[in-house]
């Protein structure tokens, strides 16, 4: 029996989810980590990567008002608490405002309902990477079943397959893996939403 790890960067299933039409929560996201294993794999852990919900109130664009964010984690800590389940949490940085419609025309008459805010996950990917580049030191895994379509990724697929572990890109519907990462794994995996 081949054991796998599996990785499943958060932002980009949820956008995937999204677009499909799917209710993105632990019980999905646990069902999508367990459709990553074929037979005669066994999981090992399903290693889940993602933000909590951005908490602040930055100030509006055009009317210098504040705009509060609130959120919560419980689902995240709900999803810690599943059988075979690691959270890695990185950080939701708040970047400004942007337009929702560019070009903007001159003397358009600007207000705060024509920006939306901009958010950046900080730290996921090199939380991926480290934890792929532990997986390759101590060979607790045949296998790493990945579920990611960011580029800086490669380096730690390159460095996994040289220590020996396989590999696999595991794409649902809707994902178009940017070349260069298919080049840098052993399998291209489809598989289906739960």
């Amino acid at each position: 029996m081949k054991k796998i790890a599996v990785l499943i960067d958060g932002g980009h299933a949820r956008a995937l989810a999204k677009m499909a039409g799917k209710t993105f929560n632990p019980h999905f996201i646990e069902k999508l980590g367990h459709k990553c294993k074929t037979s005669g794999e066994e999981i090992q852990r399903v290693l889940y990567y993602d933000c909590a919900p951005y908490v602040g109130s930055p100030t509006l664009p055009v009317s210098g008002n504040r705009r509060h964010f609130t959120g919560s984690d419980q689902w995240l800590r709900d999803l810690a608490n599943r059988d075979l389940f690691a959270v890695r949490l990185g950080i939701l940085k708040f970047r400004g405002w942007t337009p929702i419609s560019i070009p903007i025309a001159p003397n358009a008459g600007l207000t705060d309902a024509d920006f939306k805010p901009d958010f950046e996950q900080k730290g996921v990917d090199m939380r991926i990477g480290l934890d792929m580049a532990n997986y390759a030191l101590n060979r607790s895994v045949d296998l790493l079943a990945l579920m990611t379509n960011d580029t800086d990724c490669i380096p730690a697929m390159k460095y996994a397959r040289r220590a020996g572990l396989q590999v696999a890109l595991v794409c649902v519907p809707g994902c178009s893996p940017a070349r260069e990462i298919l080049s840098h794994c052993d399998y291209h995996r489809s598989i289906t939403w739960p």
